[in-house]
């Protein structure tokens, strides 16, 4: 891999990410028809320097605001949700070296991102009693390395990744996150991910036999949850900006649809409208699409400007203040995702329908990723809050 380029701010990086989105935007449909993996545009993507926006100046990167982030991701998402989705895990290890990586952790790992290498994800278990009960362990050997046993589902990115960071427990208990090597013995992905939607994200299974990892690459993650934390609201300003962005593109193909190839209601060329953009039936509709999306995109920047806020001055209060106000960007989008995606069929007409146009990726794409953690709980916390002034949870999902 050649040396990627340097991104040096907020304004580059969003120029870049726009340049980026809109070739991706060109083959989405035809790479989730065939589920051909986007090894090359992964390529690109590294290559762009964007994966690296994150770090810290003192590290060499940009360090750009949590709003600029949310932007690259729902401009990438509304292009191909699937590609948006990859990265997803790796920005959010990225901020875990940040707050709980030794100095000399953060050097190296850090200085790989800013290389191009990616970031995988061997975090969720199948089969367990909940979504938090992490079996994977991590056991001490005598020269104080560990060994990683254990089996990963849902591994987004971990197929296309240089370096896979895997939740795990140790003897004692405490959650860690141990950064391996994707070539390393005993570790195996399986390409075997099969969900209706997100086709190419590869978010299969990661398997873990005597996985041998050095002390200095095992980061103590339990630590993240010990006080005020981003962890969780900056995990999930990302999937709000996923969905914000599904959102997005499929009200864009919408128009895009009505505009040049749908035919009009007899009825409506009846009274008049010549066209079905004309058709004032379709017009109120895409009007209340477009207030949907405006509404995610607007509690998407406030969620950003609020986890920003947090970071300049981080207090139980601004960490929950964050954590609320990305819940909420959470829900209007993973609404307005599924509501624009599945009404884009409604005002497009029966061609819209066709199988070989794939525009049911986008309403197949909003209702897998929606999936990820229940909304219903995001909006239980809000209204604890709003009536008794109860804080959000630190568990990571919120």
């Amino acid at each position: 891999m050649s040396a990627p380029a340097v991104i040096t701010g907020d304004a580059e990086a969003l120029a870049v990410a726009g340049e980026l989105a809109a070739d991706f935007r060109k083959g989405a449909a035809e790479r989730d028809a065939l589920r051909r993996l986007p090894h090359a545009e992964l390529e690109r993507l590294s290559a762009s320097g964007l994966l690296g926006v994150t770090v810290p100046a003192g590290f060499g990167g940009a360090d750009v605001r949590a709003r600029t982030l949310a932007e690259i991701f729902r401009l990438l998402a509304a292009a191909d949700a699937s590609l948006a989705q990859i990265p997803q895990s790796h920005f959010v290890y990225v901020e875990v070296v940040r707050r709980q990586g030794t100095h000399e952790q953060q050097r190296f790992l850090l200085g790989e991102v800013l290389r191009g290498k990616r970031f995988g994800n061997a975090q969720s278990e199948a089969g367990t009693a909940h979504v938090q009960d992490i079996r994977t362990r991590l056991a001490r050997r005598p020269d104080g390395s560990y060994l990683l046993d254990g089996v990963k589902h849902y591994s987004t990115g971990a197929l296309f990744a240089h370096w896979i960071p895997v939740l795990a427990r140790a003897d004692d208990g405490d959650l860690h996150v141990a950064f391996v090597p994707r070539d390393a013995p005993g570790l195996t992905v399986v390409d075997d991910w099969d969900g209706m939607g997100q086709r190419t994200t590869a978010s299969g299974t990661v398997r873990l036999a005597a996985v041998p990892v050095p002390a200095d690459r095992v980061v103590p993650h339990h630590l993240t949850f010990r006080g005020p934390q981003l962890h969780g609201a900056v995990a999930q300003l990302l999937h709000a900006a996923i969905d914000t962005g599904i959102a997005s593109g499929a009200l864009g193909e919408a128009v895009e649809f009505v505009r040049t190839k749908s035919r009009p209601w007899f009825e409506s060329v009846e009274e008049g409208h010549r066209t079905a953009a004309d058709d004032p039936l379709l017009i109120q509709r895409f009007g209340e699409l477009a207030i949907r999306v405006r509404a995610a995109e607007a509690l998407l920047a406030a969620a950003a400007r609020s986890v920003d806020a947090a970071r300049a001055d981080l207090t139980d209060d601004s960490a929950a203040d964050a954590s609320l106000a990305v819940a909420a960007a959470r829900v209007a989008a993973a609404e307005a995702a599924v509501e624009t995606g599945s009404a884009l069929f409604e005002v497009a007409g029966t061609r819209a329908a066709l199988d070989s146009l794939n525009l049911h990726r986008h309403w197949r794409d909003a209702r897998t990723h929606t999936l990820h953690d229940p909304v219903r709980w995001k909006v239980q916390h809000i209204g604890r809050h709003t009536l008794n002034g109860t804080r959000p949870p630190r568990h990571g999902l919120l």
